[in-house]
């Protein structure tokens, strides 16, 4: 492989890597006390502001989001994608990456899968107004996750198979897809009353995928695959 071309691509990878790594922060709950049930609760609530590990959980978010914007910017740069599926793809990933960041800044309050006071001020409205807008920060994150696993996973179909994106990709969107649904199913049901559904273990995959998915584009980028 060209000297030149590796200096071209290799920082995209490297960034969508670090990012793809970082964003999977949550693991650590796994070692943390953080009272909170990974297979009940929204991931967002490890970050939130009355949380014992909240600041490290929101540091890691905005890290998480700063790295993928910057390698999607990056690959713009790069690669300065014209068809819709491209330009659609990096669009949406940069999106991410400033959703994620601006997560980090608007964090819940408490938790209120777990706080039923917290519940019933979240469902009236007296909560702090970062609170309030983390629910559209987050929508805006998992709606522009997809949107990039989808299309820049078209686009890579479209030029061929040679790139890893384009053979491990479609399983990969496919599961995404399946995981949002799980995740946006329970929370309909646990704003109606209806219970959680697993509404941590289903949103814990959906982000799990997004991290995978990530790794699969960066290495494709990194073996000069992706544009061949």
């Amino acid at each position: 492989m060209p000297t030149a071309s590796l200096r071209g691509t290799r920082p995209i990878a490297v960034l969508l890597t670090l990012g793809a790594t970082v964003y999977t922060a949550w693991v650590l709950e796994a070692v943390l006390a953080t009272g909170l049930d990974p297979l009940r609760t929204y991931v967002s609530e490890l970050a939130a502001a009355d949380q014992p590990f909240g600041g490290l959980f929101r540091v890691t978010d905005l890290v998480a989001g700063l790295l993928i914007l910057a390698g999607a910017l990056w690959a713009f740069a790069r690669y300065r994608p014209r068809g819709l599926w491209d330009v659609t793809g990096w669009a949406a990933l940069a999106v991410f990456g400033a959703a994620t960041a601006a997560d980090s800044r608007l964090p819940l309050s408490c938790a209120p899968t777990v706080d039923a006071a917290c519940a019933v001020r979240e469902a009236a409205g007296f909560v702090p107004a970062t609170h309030a807008a983390h629910a559209w920060s987050s929508s805006i994150a998992s709606t522009a996750a997809v949107v990039a696993v989808v299309a820049l996973t078209v686009a890579a179909r479209r030029r061929g198979h040679r790139s890893p994106l384009a053979r491990t990709g479609p399983a990969i969107a496919a599961a995404e897809l399946a995981a949002t649904v799980w995740t946006l199913s329970s929370i309909a049901a646990f704003e109606a009353g209806n219970g959680l559904w697993l509404l941590g273990a289903g949103q814990r995959l959906q982000v799990l995928l997004a991290a995978v998915w990530l790794v699969v584009l960066a290495w494709s980028i990194a073996r000069e695959k992706l544009y061949e």
